[in-house]
């Protein structure tokens, strides 16, 4: 059995161990915090300043179809056409599987300036009557295609 002086022995009997408070803060967890932060700056800084640019690939145009395709069109204010023909979009279903047959793909051009909402709107309708959508891309002009030369 140890024995202590009463050294640490106040007047009310209690006693008190260890040599007080610790002052000091501990800044290691700060330092790789700010270290994190630092690196995840320096590689993002980079893509802050010139930011993302994205453009549209133009491709060649596959093979020319003497037959009508069935073509809807979607103008910058939302308004649907198929085939140069003003259509309702509660009525394109209808109307493709009417004009073109049950089975047929539609061909779907939209102007790059158009509203999401409203190509999304056809691409769903289309979508829920079971009638293939394929988007309609622009064309390289034979002077733009990579590797000719213009005369």
């Amino acid at each position: 059995m140890a024995f202590s002086s009463n050294s640490g022995a106040t007047p009310g009997g209690r006693r008190f161990r260890g040599t007080g408070s610790l002052s000091d803060i501990n800044v290691v967890p700060l330092v790789d915090v700010v270290l994190v932060l630092l690196i995840i700056f320096m590689l993002t800084a980079h893509v802050m300043e010139f930011g993302l640019e994205v453009e549209v690939p133009k491709v060649r145009q596959v093979q020319d179809s003497a037959k009508e395709l069935p073509v809807i069109t979607v103008t910058r204010d939302g308004r649907l056409y198929l085939n140069e023909n003003p259509v309702n979009i509660n009525e394109l279903p209808s109307t493709v599987k009417a004009r073109f047959g049950a089975g047929q793909e539609v061909y779907v051009r939209a102007d790059k300036a158009t509203v999401w909402d409203s190509l999304a709107q056809v691409v769903s309708t289309l979508g829920e009557a079971k009638i293939k959508v394929n988007m309609v891309t622009q064309p390289v002009d034979e002077a733009e295609a990579p590797g000719k030369k213009g005369p």
